[in-house]
């Protein structure tokens, strides 16, 4: 199958996307962690903040990237037309 001018504008973006939102993960999960004793000389509900990033924050951010990854995948599909029929 040959590919097309919008399927390639497609992975384009597809790849943009993903690229996009795997820097928010890895600059939560590497750089956050790197700044971990600095965070925690401040506190959030009586916890030191490095630790309330890591056990409440990042997972939150985690599921922040999979529903924009979903929401933003649904409208390129449909974009694009590439999305499933039903």
């Amino acid at each position: 199958m040959k590919l097309t001018d919008r399927h390639r504008a497609y992975w384009r973006r597809n790849l943009i996307l993903t690229f996009g939102l795997l820097v928010v993960w890895s600059a939560v999960t590497f750089i956050a962690g790197y700044y971990a004793r600095e965070l925690n000389a401040f506190s959030f509900l009586d916890f030191p903040l490095g630790f309330y990033v890591f056990a409440q924050g990042s997972l939150i951010v985690y599921l922040a990237i999979v529903g924009i990854y979903v929401f933003a995948m649904n409208r390129l599909d449909r974009r694009y037309g590439v999305g499933e029929r039903r």
